[in-house]
């Protein structure tokens, strides 16, 4: 097949939803033995794109070529037809399934029951681009890499040559991400297209050959990477000359805030998710907390916040003059009753932190509707922190009478973390505050952190992009299998030290 023509063009893409102009008559072409990275801020349009190819929307005008002839792309299996896959950031697996089973599911080609066969087939693709399969684990028994890579072969074995991955190390250990990496060159090399989107623009650098950015809904330019920098990427996505540097002031007069003594929790099923937790919050600084996905990130964050149910243990919030109340046993308003401002971004955006079919201003009204008094409640209030919120953190939203379902991800996140910070608390816990945020997005959050922190407010980050860790908290807590691993200087401690504890208990000495 000619390489000089374009796996995938396309050509003069629109797509609406309802006022919003998701996609502005782009043109882009994807090839074959290449590594593309699409990049742009939240809201710009990129999934939108990404989704057209792979069948989930349908555009409103434009043209796609395969090859260089016209396709209609109006299902997914369409985008199968034409070799298009695309692994998603929230995997569609069957947890009770094997791999085996999860792969064939769907289809509907001979021999698809003889799972023995199957198997040997997924180990074919396995040995081709170095992957590790085994056919027959359960995917509830699976780290979330293997499930990411369950989700590749899927995508091979029926016949993909064209891969489209969102955001795929969002979720993944240094070392994870490493082997992905490698498993994307082999890709390369024998010929695929290989798409990511993604906001880690140092893994930009590393693994793509070319980098095309869009900035709301356009079409902005494609160059080739070893041609370009972070700085000039994220000044072409944004518009304007940005700053990259992630600020890191000294604690200010940290003082204990919350003391967590062998904290122990159980998930709903009986399984332990935390054991034997202990560590010191400190007011005035920024405490990170590292680990793979699910070993009991969500679990301490809901412990504290009086959302989760503990086996044992002691959570104390402490007064500066000292004085301390337990916490454990409390819900989020008799916490509040107390006197203790605690401020919670949790994991779950729409289903823990916003209500999906209310608008900004209702969303904003549920921190403080207890404080109205009468009939009728004050939306004067809650309407001017909306309208702060959008205006500081650049929400794309057509109004604030939007409800916030209808906005994308990364701005959905952005609503929910400016109003927590805006209750003026005493202790911010943030779980994945920038998760699905563009760069500029997650710089503006990463500031509002550090005035919390220069505040005197004691922040607890739970965080994915160990570089981001690394660069923005005082001092680390790494959880390894829901215990503690081990406890690092953010200023001295390195990503592999962080990565090693994350997956094998006291991989590394600790510190306090």
């Amino acid at each position: 097949m000619d390489n000089n023509i374009p796996a995938i063009s396309v050509r003069n893409i629109t797509k609406s939803f309802g006022s919003v102009l998701a996609n502005d008559q782009i043109n882009l072409d994807i090839y074959r033995g290449e590594i593309l990275a699409l990049l742009g801020e939240n809201g710009s349009g990129k999934t939108t794109l990404m989704n057209m190819l792979s069948g989930i929307y349908f555009p409103d005008d434009g043209q796609i070529l395969i090859d260089g002839e016209p396709a209609v792309i109006a299902a997914p299996k369409d985008a199968y037809r034409f070799g298009i896959g695309m692994i998603h950031q929230h995997f569609k697996l069957v947890e009770v399934m094997t791999a085996a089973e999860n792969i064939v599911l769907g289809l509907k080609e001979p021999g698809r029951l003889n799972l023995e066969a199957v198997g040997r087939k997924i180990q074919d693709i396995c040995r081709e681009y170095g992957f590790e399969v085994d056919p027959n684990q359960k995917v509830y028994d699976m780290s979330v890499s293997q499930k990411q890579t369950v989700e590749i072969v899927k995508a091979l074995y029926r016949g993909a040559d064209i891969l489209i991955l969102d955001e795929p190390t969002a979720v993944l250990t240094p070392q994870e991400a490493e082997k992905l990496f490698a498993v994307l060159r082999n890709m390369r090399a024998a010929g695929k297209a290989v798409v990511i989107i993604t906001h880690k623009l140092h893994e930009v650098e590393e693994i793509s050959d070319r980098v095309a950015v869009l900035n709301h809904g356009r079409f902005v330019g494609d160059v080739a990477t070893r041609r370009t920098n972070a700085q000039e990427m994220t000044n072409m996505m944004v518009g304007h000359a940005v700053s990259l540097n992630i600020q890191r002031p000294d604690p200010v007069d940290p003082k204990p805030r919350i003391q967590v003594q062998g904290l122990t929790v159980r998930g709903a099923d009986g399984v332990v998710k935390l054991e034997d937790v202990t560590f010191t919050a400190n007011s005035g600084e920024i405490l990170g907390i590292a680990g793979i996905s699910g070993c009991g990130q969500k679990e301490l964050l809901e412990a504290i916040a009086g959302l989760q149910k503990v086996d044992k243990g002691s959570i104390r919030y402490v007064e500066d003059n000292g004085s301390f109340c337990e916490l454990i046993g409390k819900d989020p308003m008799e916490i509040s009753a107390m006197g203790v401002a605690l401020s919670f971004v949790p994991e779950d955006r729409l289903g823990m932190g916003l209500v999906g079919n209310m608008d900004l201003t209702d969303n904003m009204m549920l921190r403080s509707f207890r404080r109205g008094r009468g009939a009728f409640t004050d939306r004067r209030a809650p309407r001017k922190l909306a309208e702060d919120v959008v205006r500081e953190l650049d929400v794309n939203t057509p109004s604030l009478s939007t409800p916030v379902r209808r906005l994308s991800g990364g701005n959905v996140q952005k609503v929910l973390v400016g109003r927590e910070i805006a209750s003026a608390p005493t202790v911010l816990l943030t779980a994945y505050a920038v998760r699905g945020l563009d760069i500029h997005s997650s710089h503006t959050i990463y500031n509002l952190i550090n005035k919390q922190k220069q505040s005197g407010v004691a922040v607890v980050y739970v965080g994915e992009d160990l570089d981001v860790l690394l660069e923005l908290c005082d001092r680390i807590l790494v959880l390894c299998g829901g215990r503690v691993s081990g406890i690092l200087d953010g200023r001295t401690a390195t990503k592999n030290q962080v990565g090693l504890m994350m997956t094998t208990l006291g991989g590394a000495e600790d510190h306090d």
